[in-house]
């Protein structure tokens, strides 16, 4: 890889290993939840069917966005940095789309500019939840950028900016990746255990406490990710590298690089991801405004 900081914080064991979980994902995967994540491509996109796109999905984890996509029509590129992720998008693949060649799987970095360079242009560049994580955030948005076709969709959701919250939680989640595995749950439980319970004495004094152990029973069913409670709990807490951006910051930047805004879903200051979709406006060929000097 090209950055030689990404791989220093590789080194020193600072990144949260997610695709641990997506293995447990592929377990409780069902035809329900495709056809969820379809119906959340076509609502995200303004689309009923993909079919004749490229697809690039740009942090690829499970799979699943990339089989909807693959369902939905499109021919699909599925990279993803984690060889854990990279095998689950494969399982996927032999699962519901075995030799076909419409769907290639492949390990690369968002921040190896000159693996991205090798792919070419696709009609609909699509990261979910994923930038933010690489440790050089601003860099893998400017590099994904190329990436997008003339009139082409880019999709991003990018952690919200909560300006002290946001702080808090980043040194929660490096000290959680800098303790040894051993004290990782204690740890967890500690940070999360006042959280649950304010949760909890709200449900109480609304007269529904049901609703709070309800939700935890049913969680992995309900979830997009189909993760029990406590492992999106461990995904959250331990979710590192770990940055984040207000909207404005998010549309300016692509606005600079001739990126129109087509769609947005923010969390209205709360936590969690802001959805974006771009549509690439026309560039001067001779003076691609997507790589600024």
């Amino acid at each position: 890889m090209d950055s030689s900081s990404h791989c220093a914080e590789l080194a020193a064991s600072e990144r949260f290993k997610f695709g641990e979980n997506w293995a447990r994902f592929l377990s409780v995967l069902d035809e329900e939840r495709i056809l969820q994540a379809e119906a959340s491509l076509r609502r995200i996109l303004g689309v009923e069917t993909l079919n004749g796109r490229r697809f690039l999905d740009v942090g690829s984890g499970s799979g699943l966005f990339s089989l909807a996509a693959r369902r939905l029509g499109a021919g699909v590129l599925s990279v993803d940095y984690d060889s854990e992720s990279v095998s689950c998008t494969r399982e996927l693949q032999r699962r519901y789309f075995a030799g076909d060649i419409e769907w290639t799987v492949e390990a690369g970095s968002v921040l190896d500019k000159a693996y991205l360079d090798s792919l070419g242009e696709y009609d609909i560049v699509y990261s979910w939840g994923v930038l933010h994580q690489t440790g050089e955030m601003w860099r893998a948005l400017a590099n994904v950028a190329p990436l997008v076709a003339h009139a082409g969709l880019l999709f991003v959701a990018m952690y919200n900016d909560q300006g002290g919250a946001s702080r808090r939680w980043w040194h929660i989640k490096r000290i959680y990746n800098r303790l040894p595995r051993s004290f990782r749950p204690l740890f967890t439980a500690a940070v999360m255990i006042p959280r649950e319970l304010l949760f909890l004495v709200v449900q109480l004094f609304r007269g529904h406490p049901q609703a709070y152990f309800k939700n935890i029973a049913n969680y992995a069913q309900t979830s997009q990710r189909g993760l029990n409670y406590w492992r999106d709990i461990v995904d959250w807490v331990g979710g590192f590298p770990f940055e984040v951006a207000k909207p404005e910051q998010v549309f300016r930047f692509y606005r600079d690089r001739g990126f129109g805004l087509s769609e947005l879903t923010t969390m209205t200051g709360g936590v969690g991801c802001n959805e974006f979709v771009f549509v690439l406006q026309a560039c001067p060929e001779v003076n691609d405004c997507r790589r600024p000097s």
